[in-house]
């Protein structure tokens, strides 16, 4: 964050004229405090859809330096500002009007929250000298918001605006990360108020760092257990990228030969083809390990609830929230801290041990390699199939070996991201998003517009399910006006394929298809229609032919490749709730 003083420049404000001798105050509105609030904290951009309420955000940004960015729709206005904190690691903002403006955005703020994603939502809201007599686009906003935000507040006064920022800043981080919001009625918003009467919080003083690198005696206690562990494994959770653990993660794994799997924006911590990279044996390594470690991930659905791990190992938790740690599955050692801290802490409380137990694990990763190999040339046959309809498995082999070690990936999807879950492999930290454990379709455009605004030097690759593509597409049209390009692949298989997979197992073939079946869209047209690059695909032959001209084309591009709609992923068909 640049360092600032916390006043007020008299060039940011109005002067007022008085009758007197001498001059009246200068004078600053509330949306301009908004904008020197946000610039405090590092947000240069903002994603919104206008409205009557908030304009005066927008004058303030254009003085701050801060980019205003325009979408169809206010969910993916939120998105955007979800997807923004996971690429820069700063807090992401969203500004949206009132009453529906507001409603719209819930699916994003609720996605951030399960994902613990720092981002605050500005949303409008009626006069106060209106209260409660039905202004326009009324709603109790701050009591919808409070169930799925970290805080939600109502500005109540002109000079707290920015105090009221920073403090909704400050909260997004306690504990694990997640979502703020705040409502700034419209008087409250457009009054003036003199500059030696609002509170501006200064950068980098009005909250404190939350890297905490847990109890020191549990840290001795990991690293012995590790040090004596004959099968240890680690999973490698979407907070080891949010705290920046990358580098500690590695070096914990290689310095003690430990095989690391990882899941959400933890993927690409280690390259693929690392010695310690694993994907394909978690479930033979959590059933056979002595020692499991868990880092930033809850023991939720995606776990098992915690079953899914071995009764008699030795089981770890590390956590930012106190209240995750032992939450349905009791554990052995809990230890609440920033991933990167507690990894390092515990990598330097194994040096210097006579014997730190790497060499004699050689055997137990030869082990896993072999269950590795044996899971990938099972499956190999069908990444290469040649058949049409196109097989799911031969569409994300091809993106895997199309991406680079610069492409950032996207998925939005039900059935076609889960494919692609098991063979798309990120080259490097931080190239891996997808909604997180929400399960939000229609994240794909808007962490597209996120990431190619904030890291336009990136290649980003986006995989959508036709379903997913539906419900935020329309803002492609925002990538095209921005010119942001991307490599878009709609998996085609017109069904909500997921669904229609556990209507079938529940009910029968009769009743597959109630609810889930969609039209055959040729969303290449679509692509063309708005103004970037499309092209179908029916032969799997011409899918690696049509993504390199989707990235020559510099162009948002979409490739429409169309599936074959009878063939499930293996995720899918083990969900419990099918079953």
């Amino acid at each position: 964050m640049a360092p600032t003083t916390g006043r007020v420049d008299s060039a940011d404000t109005a002067k007022a004229t008085t009758n007197g001798s001498e001059p009246a105050p200068d004078l600053i509105s509330g949306g301009h405090l908004v904008a020197k609030a946000l610039k405090a904290e590092g947000v240069d951009t903002i994603f919104t859809l206008c409205g009557g309420h908030i304009i005066d955000i927008y004058d303030g940004c254009v003085d701050e330096g801060i980019e205003v960015i325009d979408v169809r729709h206010e969910q993916v206005a939120a998105h955007a500002a979800d997807g923004y904190a996971r690429i820069t690691g700063r807090p992401g903002c969203a500004v949206v009007t009132a009453g529906p403006g507001t409603t719209d955005a819930v699916t994003g703020v609720a996605n951030a929250l399960r994902a613990e994603s720092p981002m605050l939502l500005i949303g409008g809201q009626g006069a106060l000298t209106q209260h409660k007599m039905g202004s326009l686009q009324d709603l109790p906003h701050v009591d919808m918001m409070a169930p799925i935000t970290k805080f939600s507040a109502t500005v109540p006064d002109t000079a707290r605006v920015a105090d009221l920022v920073s403090m909704a800043f400050r909260e997004c981080y306690h504990g694990a990360p997640g979502p703020s919001f705040l409502e700034i009625p419209r008087d409250v918003l457009d009054a003036k108020v003199p500059v030696d009467k609002a509170r501006v919080p200064s950068a980098g003083r009005y909250r404190a760092s939350t890297r905490n690198a847990g109890d020191p005696a549990d840290i001795e206690k990991l690293a012995d257990l590790l040090v004596h562990a004959k099968k240890p494994a680690i999973l490698l959770g979407s907070q080891v990228w949010t705290t920046r653990a990358t580098e500690p993660a590695t070096e914990l794994v290689r310095r003690l030969n430990i095989p690391a799997y990882m899941n959400g924006a933890g993927r690409g911590t280690l390259p693929p083809g690392d010695p310690h990279h694993f994907q394909l044996s978690r479930r033979y390594a959590f059933d056979n390990a002595d020692v499991i470690v868990i880092v930033g991930t809850p023991f939720d659905f995606r776990m098992g609830y915690g079953k899914r791990l071995s009764p008699d190992a030795t089981v770890v938790q590390i956590d930012l929230d106190y209240r995750t740690v032992g939450k349905n599955r009791d554990v052995d050692l809990g230890i609440v801290g920033d991933a990167g801290q507690v990894l390092a802490a515990v990598a330097e409380a194994a040096t210097g041990r006579v014997d730190n137990g790497a060499v004699a694990r050689k055997v137990w990763l030869e082990e896993l390699q072999g269950v590795e190999e044996k899971a990938k040339q099972k499956r190999l046959p069908l990444q290469h199939s040649d058949a049409s309809p196109i097989h799911p498995y031969r569409l994300v082999h091809e993106i895997n070996e199309f991406l680079t070690e610069d492409s950032l990936y996207i998925g939005d999807g039900g059935d076609i991201v889960t494919f692609s879950g098991q063979v798309v492999q990120p080259k490097a930290p931080g190239h891996w998003m997808d909604p997180g454990p929400l399960g939000t379709l229609g994240v794909g455009i808007p962490f597209v517009l996120a990431a190619k605004h904030a890291r336009p030097e990136k290649e980003v690759v986006a995989l959508f399910g036709d379903g997913a593509f539906s419900l935020t597409g329309w803002d492609f049209e925002t990538l095209v006006r921005f010119d942001l390009p991307f490599v878009g692949i709609v998996g085609n298989n017109s069904s909500m394929n997921q669904i229609r997979y556990g209507q079938a197992a529940k009910y029968g073939l009769g009743r597959e298809r109630i609810g889930n079946t969609l039209g055959d869209v040729p969303y290449d047209e679509f692509a063309r229609m708005l103004g970037g690059h499309g092209e179908a695909v029916r032969d799997p032959a011409d899918i690696g032919p049509a993504l390199l001209r989707a990235r020559e084309s510099g162009k948002p591009s979409l490739i429409n490749v169309w599936i074959d709609p009878d063939v499930y992923a293996p995720g899918t068909m083990n969900q419990t709730m099918y079953k």
